[in-house]
C-alpha cells in the first residue's frame, strides 16, 4: 500500500496551480506540447529500426510492435504507412495546428484498425511515464466549516505546506469537486493577454524549435489562442467577481491533476462507431443534485457542460471507425472542426486539441469521391493508403502470433501457416505496367509470374531462367517495381484474400474432422472451400489473365512447394546424405573451375602440392547441371562471369555461392536422392508401419533407422508422430507412387 502512495506522490499526480507553473518553467518542452507534438514524441520515444528488405530499406516505428503489451496486437509490416502517419503528425507539430483528418483507406482486413489500436496503446503507456506527463485541472470548493469569506471559501492549507491552495484538501474537507470535462490545459486559467506574455517569456528557455531533437516545432494555436470550456469559464468569472478581481485567490481553487490517457475509460481517447450519430452534446450541470454544495454565487449561474466522444478525446486521439459508413451529413461539422479545431455548440464554442484519425475501405471511399461535397472534404483530409501485405515474411508473422498451439489447443504441423500465407500473398499480386521502365527490362517485367514476384519481393530472388544481364537489370528495378505496383489507382494489395479470411481458414482447419492437429492438408481443404464460394469473396470474381488472379492455379503451385518442402525435410531426416554438403561441394567445384579458366594450378589441401584442376570432379558435377546442347566449357565460363558480375554489383561483399547458385545446388541434391528413389520409398513405408504400430515387421536395423528419422523430424522441424506420419503418407501418394 505504501508503494502506491509513494508512486502517487512521485508521479506528481496532484499539485497546486502554482506548483504546476513552476513545473512549466522547468520543463516547457514537456508541458507546452500540443496533441500533435505529444503524438510525435510518443512515437519517437519507443524508437525506430531500419529494416533491409529486398524492395528497399524501410523504417519501422517500434510502437507498432507494442513492446508494452509483450507484443500482443503487434502490427506486421505496413512500415510505409507508419512513416506516413509520423510524417503527418510531424507536419501538424511544425504548423502548430491540426488542420486535417487522417483517413486510412484500404481493403477490409488490411490492419487499419490495428494501426490505430497500436497508437492508442502507445499513448496510454506513454502517458504513464515521466516524460509523457499530461495535466488538466479540477475546481475545488472547501467545506463550509472552513469558511471565512462571504461566498463560503476558507483558507485551509495542506498540512506542512505554504500557501492557501485547496488542491490538497482531503475528501472530508471538500464540499464540491468539479472536474474539467474537456481536459483543458491549466494554462487556460491565465487570461489570454497575460498568457501570451508568459509564453513569450518562456520561449527562450523552451526546447521547442530550438534543438535538433525538436526541430521545426512551434507553440500550438491551441495554447496561444484557446480558451476555457464554457463551464470553467463561468466558474472562473463568478469567482473572480466574488474575489473582487484577485485572480490569485481564484487559483487557490485549482487542483492540477495528472491525467492518464485511456481508451477504455474514454480519457483523451475515444472511438466513434458508424452507428453513433452525435459526437458532442451538452447537459445542464447545475440541475444535478450532487452539485448542490456549490457556493450560492454559482448555484444561480446556469452551468452547462459538453459530453460525448468528441469531448472525451480532447488532448489526445479521436478515431472514426468505418468513417464513410455514416451519412455524409452527419460529419459535415468536421469541415470546420478539423480546420479550426473548434466546435460550435448551442450555447458556446469548444476549443479542441486532438488528432483526428479515421478508417474506411476502398468501396466506400470510391462512392464518397462521387459525392458533390468530396472536394471540400478532400482539402481537409490526409489520405493514407493501407494495402494488404505483399511480403510473405510479414504475412506469416501475423499468423505466427495469432495462430498458436495455445490458441487452437492443438499441435500445429510444419508449413500449415506457410501454405496459407503463401496463397494469400499470391492472390494479391498484380501485373506491373512495364511501359514506365527502361526498354531493356520491359520484357522481363512482363514475363514475371505472381510466384516470381513474391520471391522477388521477399528475398530479392530473381528467376533463374534469366540471363546474368537480365537478372542484374531486374534487381536494379526492384525498388521501383514494388513502389509502382503499390501507388496505382488499382494498386497491388487492393484485392485478394484478407488476413481475417486466412485466419478463419486456419482456425477451421485446426478442427478438421480428418486431423487431430492443424495440418497443411486440412488448410488446402479449407482453401478449396473458399474457392467454391465465388459469390462470397469479391477477389475471386477477378478474371485470370497471364497467370495473375488464377487463385485455383495458385493453390496448385503452393501444393507443389509444400511437396518440395516436405520431401526435403523427410529426406534430410533419413541421414542418407554424404558428410559433405551440396553447398560445400559446389564451392569446391567453383574453385576448380576458377583455376581451369585461368589455366592455373591449385593447392591440394591434403598434400599441399600444386595440382591441375580436378577434371573428374568437374565432370561429375556438370552431368547434373549442364543442359542438353550446352558445352561444359561454356557453362564453366558462365559461372565465373556471374561471380564477376556480382562482385561488380557488391564490390565490398564476399560472394555467397550458396545463395547465388541455389538452383544448381538444388539440382545436385535432387540428383543424389533420385539415384536412391527405391531406398527412400522403402524407408518411408517402414516409417508408416512404425507410426501405425505395425512394428513387428521391422528388423532391428530398420527400427533404429526409423526412430532416428522421427527424432530428427521432431527436433529439427517440429513434427509430431501424427503429423510426420501424414506427411510421409502424402509423399508416398503424390511422389513415390508410379
Amino acid at each position: 500500500m505504501g508503494e502506491v502512495r509513494d508512486s502517487f506522490h512521485a508521479d506528481k499526480t496532484i499539485m497546486s496551480f502554482h506548483e504546476f507553473y513552476q513545473l512549466i518553467c522547468e520543463e516547457p518542452q514537456v508541458h507546452l506540447r500540443s496533441s500533435a507534438q505529444y503524438m510525435v514524441d510518443m512515437m519517437e520515444h519507443y524508437g525506430t529500426e531500419s529494416i533491409n528488405r529486398a524492395t528497399g530499406e524501410v523504417t519501422r516505428f517500434k510502437v507498432f510492435d507494442r513492446p508494452f503489451n509483450d507484443g500482443e496486437g503487434r502490427v506486421a509490416g505496413q512500415e510505409d504507412v507508419q512513416v506516413a502517419i509520423h510524417r503527418t503528425f510531424s507536419n501538424f507539430a511544425r504548423e502548430g495546428r491540426v488542420n486535417k483528418l487522417i483517413l486510412l483507406h484500404g481493403p477490409n482486413g488490411s490492419a487499419k484498425s490495428s494501426l490505430v489500436r497500436a497508437l492508442m496503446a502507445g499513448l496510454e503507456d506513454y502517458s504513464r511515464l515521466a516524460e509523457g506527463a499530461i495535466y488538466s485541472f479540477n475546481w475545488i470548493f472547501p467545506a463550509t466549516r472552513h469558511s471565512k469569506d462571504s461566498i463560503g471559501f476558507g483558507t485551509a492549507q495542506r498540512a506542512g505546506a505554504a500557501g492557501e491552495s485547496y488542491a490538497y484538501l482531503g475528501a472530508d474537507d471538500i464540499d464540491a469537486r468539479v472536474p474539467c470535462e474537456m481536459h483543458d490545459h491549466p494554462l487556460f486559467l491565465v487570461p489570454r493577454s497575460q498568457r501570451t506574455e508568459l509564453l513569450e517569456a518562456l520561449a527562450p528557455n523552451m526546447v521547442l524549435g530550438a534543438t535538433d531533437e525538436h526541430v521545426g516545432r512551434s507553440l500550438s494555436e491551441y495554447l496561444r489562442g484557446g480558451d476555457l470550456s464554457y463551464k470553467s469559464r463561468r466558474i472562473f468569472d463568478a469567482l473572480l467577481a466574488s474575489y473582487d478581481g484577485d485572480v490569485s485567490k481564484v487559483f487557490n481553487h485549482i487542483q492540477v491533476e495528472r491525467i492518464y490517457l485511456s481508451r477504455q475509460y474514454r480519457c483523451g481517447m475515444a472511438t466513434i462507431e458508424p452507428q453513433m450519430a452525435v459526437d458532442a452534446r451538452i447537459q445542464q450541470l447545475t440541475a444535478d443534485k450532487s452539485l448542490a454544495a456549490l457556493p450560492k454565487a454559482l448555484q444561480h449561474t446556469s452551468l452547462y457542460q459538453p459530453t460525448g466522444p468528441l469531448v472525451s478525446a480532447n488532448r489526445g486521439l479521436l478515431e472514426f471507425s468505418d468513417f464513410l459508413k455514416r451519412p455524409v451529413d452527419s460529419f459535415k461539422y468536421l469541415l470546420s472542426t478539423v480546420e479550426t479545431s473548434t466546435v460550435t455548440m448551442d450555447s458556446f464554442v469548444l476549443h479542441l486539441d486532438m488528432m483526428f484519425i479515421a478508417s474506411t475501405n476502398e468501396t466506400y471511399l470510391d462512392a464518397f469521391k462521387q459525392h458533390p461535397d468530396f472536394p471540400s472534404f478532400k482539402g481537409r483530409m490526409e489520405l493514407i493508403k493501407v494495402p494488404y501485405l505483399r511480403h510473405f515474411g510479414d504475412e506469416r508473422a501475423i499468423y505466427d502470433a495469432t495462430i498458436t498451439e495455445r490458441v487452437v489447443g492443438r499441435h500445429i504441423a510444419p508449413h500449415a501457416v506457410d501454405v496459407a500465407a503463401l496463397w494469400a500473398i499470391l492472390t494479391r499480386m498484380r501485373r506491373n505496367n512495364s511501359e514506365e521502365f527502361p526498354e531493356d527490362v520491359r520484357e522481363v517485367i512482363d514475363s514475371l509470374t505472381p510466384m516470381e514476384k513474391l520471391r522477388l519481393y521477399d528475398q530479392g530472388e530473381v528467376p533463374h531462367r534469366l540471363t546474368t544481364r537480365e537478372a542484374r537489370e531486374l534487381r536494379h528495378s526492384l525498388k521501383d517495381l514494388h513502389r509502382q505496383a503499390g501507388r496505382r489507382m488499382n494498386y497491388e494489395g487492393i484485392k485478394g484474400a484478407s488476413a481475417r479470411e486466412i485466419r478463419s481458414v486456419l482456425l477451421n482447419a485446426a478442427y478438421h474432422e480428418e486431423y487431430s492437429y492443424l495440418s497443411p492438408l486440412a488448410v488446402f481443404s479449407e482453401i478449396e472451400a473458399v474457392l467454391e464460394a465465388k459469390s462470397v469473396y469479391d477477389f475471386l470474381k477477378q478474371e485470370a489473365k497471364d497467370g495473375y488472379h488464377d487463385h485455383v492455379g495458385f493453390l496448385e503451385q503452393v501444393r507443389e512447394l509444400f511437396t518440395q518442402w516436405t520431401d526435403d525435410e523427410i529426406c534430410d531426416s533419413m541421414g542418407l546424405a554424404s558428410d559433405e554438403s551440396y553447398g560445400e561441394l559446389f564451392t569446391r567445384y567453383i574453385s576448380h573451375v576458377s583455376h581451369w579458366v585461368k589455366s592455373a594450378k591449385l593447392v591440394d589441401p591434403n598434400t599441399g602440392t600444386l595440382e591441375e584442376p580436378d577434371s573428374r570432379l568437374m565432370r561429375d558435377i556438370e552431368k547434373n547441371l549442364v543442359n542438353e546442347g550446352e558445352k561444359p566449357e561454356d557453362f564453366r565460363r558462365s559461372i565465373i562471369a556471374a561471380i564477376g558480375a556480382r562482385s561488380l554489383e557488391k564490390p565490398n561483399c564476399t560472394p555467397d555461392y550458396e545463395e547465388m547458385f541455389k538452383t544448381y545446388i538444388r539440382k545436385l541434391r535432387d540428383a543424389f536422392y533420385a539415384e536412391r528413389r527405391e531406398e527412400l520409398c522403402s524407408i518411408n513405408q517402414n516409417f508408416l508401419r512404425y507410426a501405425s504400430q505395425d512394428r513387428s515387421t521391422l528388423d532391428a536395423k530398420e527400427l533404429k533407422q526409423v526412430e532416428a528419422m522421427l527424432e530428427r523430424l521432431k527436433a529439427h522441424y517440429g513434427y509430431s508422430l501424427e503429423s510426420a506420419r501424414d506427411a510421409v503418407a502424402y509423399l508416398l501418394r503424390v511422389k513415390y507412387t508410379d
